[in-house]
């Protein structure tokens, strides 16, 4: 059987500490360290609102390091 439903699950952008994107059905509690970046939507705005904002995939702590280095 092929099931190709329409996916209208609503998904919420969410980022960790280390400033990392993921999604997250929507109305579920986030796990740990997770929180809300502001967007909610079908996986596919989602998806695409988290290619547009997280434009340097390195860890913010790898970040901040480079940075004190002077790298």
């Amino acid at each position: 059987m092929n099931d190709e439903r329409e996916d209208t699950t609503l998904y919420a952008v969410v980022m960790n500490d280390e400033e990392q994107y993921s999604i997250w059905e929507a109305g579920r509690e986030l796990p740990l360290g997770w929180t809300a970046a502001g967007k909610t939507g079908l996986k596919a705005e989602c998806l695409a609102y988290i290619e547009e904002v997280w434009t340097d995939m390195r860890p913010r702590s790898l970040r901040e390091s480079m940075a004190a280095a002077g790298v």
